[in-house]
């Protein structure tokens, strides 16, 4: 069973960045589709980038495209969401997913087995 933890969450200035982690342990994260999501208070949870199973390509909701990017170390078993030029609609508690099973449609809109407890993200001035 994978476990994932997540970390590098904190408080930044709208227009500011950073950079979360996501530590695997349990099996090797490169057989897994990868993915981050966000929930803001009272919104329900959104999917924000993820990896598909099938050939590693990234896709990205349009609301962050060009400001975020995924990434993936296979030889440390560790997942990254780069965020640059946040907004405080932004602020919100960032979750870690994966999932070992093939999938054939977009890994934005795939089940997710595999979570991780979230990482609390602010941004304001």
């Amino acid at each position: 069973q994978l476990q994932l933890v997540e970390s590098g969450g904190g408080s930044v200035q709208p227009g500011g960045s950073l950079r979360l982690s996501c530590a695997a342990s349990g099996s090797t994260v490169a057989n897994y589709g990868i993915g981050w999501f966000r929930q803001a208070p009272g919104k329900e949870r959104e999917a924000v980038t993820c990896i598909n199973i099938r050939d590693g390509s990234p896709a990205y909701a349009d609301s962050v495209k060009g400001r975020f990017t995924i990434s993936r170390d296979s030889a440390n078993n560790m997942v990254y969401l780069q965020m640059s030029a946040l907004n405080a609609d932004e602020k919100a508690v960032y979750y870690c997913a994966a999932d070992g099973r093939f999938y054939f449609g977009t890994c934005l809109r795939r089940p997710y087995d595999n979570w991780g407890q979230g990482t609390q993200v602010t941004v304001s001035s």
